[in-house]
């Protein structure tokens, strides 16, 4: 099978497949560090702002493993970057273990965060290259391994972490990840033809002329575009637990709420996976955008306990299908043979805004006492998105944002 025959084949579903599982457990070291938090602090006796070192340093080394692995899947393909990535995971886990301080771990967990990022962009934008008419639901399902690992990994750590300890929880994840990812990623090794390929950047050069900025401009203009929805998508995400404790519901039903947003999430990435397919990229996060600001608008009112369940599920089906959109529109319109990188530039944009987003919510409340100022920074920064995609869909020829898949 050779050309643009092997596009959408059983093949390609078979790859989206094992992509899915290979994300659900690379994704892990991302979530992994939150579950052993608590524990953290208590063993080094520290505060609560020096036990999230840890998940700071990761989601810095995640946002730039994001840019440079991207790039070395555009040279080496997704198999070699899964790989080396799966061996600097199941090492960093091992260093963590043996961490004598929460510096040494928050060290450590960069190192975790950056090899952890090839489960996420760069995975997404391998897929991509093997779906034409079904790209979009693609993405989706890929997308959705690194909410469904947020979600299963917790429960399955649970009893390890109970019984023997959260060193004890990293050893195991280092095994896992050698002997799943490893032979996993080796299924991976089948590089897309030269025809597809070629065909891919005829489509993207032309989808790419309908719009009229260059691909340096659009690309930065995602990337900005991706820190003002991820700012505005941090507030519900980071802050949800704290919320809870505050009003006197308990850090528990907090956890039970990001649960129910991430599935909600999964949902959402699935459904405009086949928005996308239908209305292209462009559109298709427009109206993601469009539905988070209102929900977070929900926030503002509704401060009960049954009310804020109801709102987070509304707040997770709205959100969850932004970020892979944005790997979509690169696809679309930018070179196919610099998928890697622009799509990692762009997540990490997103992963950025999403740091900046949890700072800056909790700064608003240390000055006013209240998430109420911070929900509404988050709806203007969410604005800012809006405008932005906006712009990109008003300034493209075709006016209603559809393109000829790339």
């Amino acid at each position: 099978m050779t050309g643009s025959d092997i596009l959408d084949s059983r093949y390609s579903w078979l790859r989206l497949l094992v992509t899915l599982l290979i994300a659900m457990i690379g994704n892990v070291g991302m979530w992994a560090v939150i579950i052993i938090m608590p524990r953290v602090q208590a063993e080094f006796g520290i505060a609560r702002a020096d036990a999230a070192l840890p998940y700071t340093l990761t989601m810095v080394g995640f946002a730039l493993g994001n840019l440079v692995i991207g790039r070395v899947v555009d040279r080496f393909g997704i198999t070699t970057a899964m790989i080396c990535s799966a061996l600097t995971i199941a090492f960093g886990y091992v260093l963590a273990g043996v961490s004598s301080s929460v510096v040494m771990l928050a060290a450590v967990q960069f190192v975790i965060g950056f090899g952890t990022a090839a489960s996420f962009g760069p995975l997404i934008a391998d897929i991509s290259h093997w779906f034409y008419r079904r790209r979009g639901i693609a993405v989706g399902v890929a997308a959705s391994g690194n909410y469904l690992s947020g979600a299963i990994w917790p429960i399955l750590l649970s009893g390890i972490l109970a019984d023997h300890g959260w060193r004890t929880v990293y050893y195991v994840l280092a095994v896992l990840t050698v002997v799943l990812v490893v032979p996993l990623a080796l299924m991976l090794k089948r590089r897309i033809p030269e025809a597809a390929s070629l065909h891919a950047e005829t489509m993207s050069r032309t989808n790419a002329r309908s719009v009229s900025f260059s691909p340096r401009m659009l690309q930065w203009l995602l990337a900005l575009a991706g820190v003002g929805c991820c700012v505005a998508m941090s507030m519900p995400q980071v802050h949800i637990v704290s919320l809870c404790a505050d009003l006197g519901y308990g850090p528990t039903v907090g956890a039970e709420m990001l649960s129910l947003m991430l599935m909600g999430g999964v949902v959402s990435r699935l459904a405009s996976g086949v928005i996308a397919d239908r209305l292209g990229g462009v559109m298709t996060l427009l109206i993601g955008s469009t539905l988070q600001c209102i929900a977070l608008f929900l926030y503002l009112p509704f401060d009960g306990l049954a009310s804020l369940y109801v709102v987070s599920l509304v707040f997770g089906l709205s959100q969850g299908g932004i970020v892979p959109s944005y790997a979509i529109i690169v696809r679309e319109y930018l070179p196919a043979k610099e998928a890697g990188a622009r799509v990692g530039f762009v997540i990490m944009a997103t992963i950025v805004g999403m740091a900046i987003g949890g700072w800056m919510s909790g700064w608003i409340y240390d000055l006013t006492g209240s998430y109420q100022a911070a929900f509404i920074n988050g709806i203007a920064w969410n604005f800012l998105n809006i405008g932005i995609i906006g712009l990109i869909l008003v300034r493209s020829r075709n006016r209603s944002g559809r393109v000829v898949p790339a």
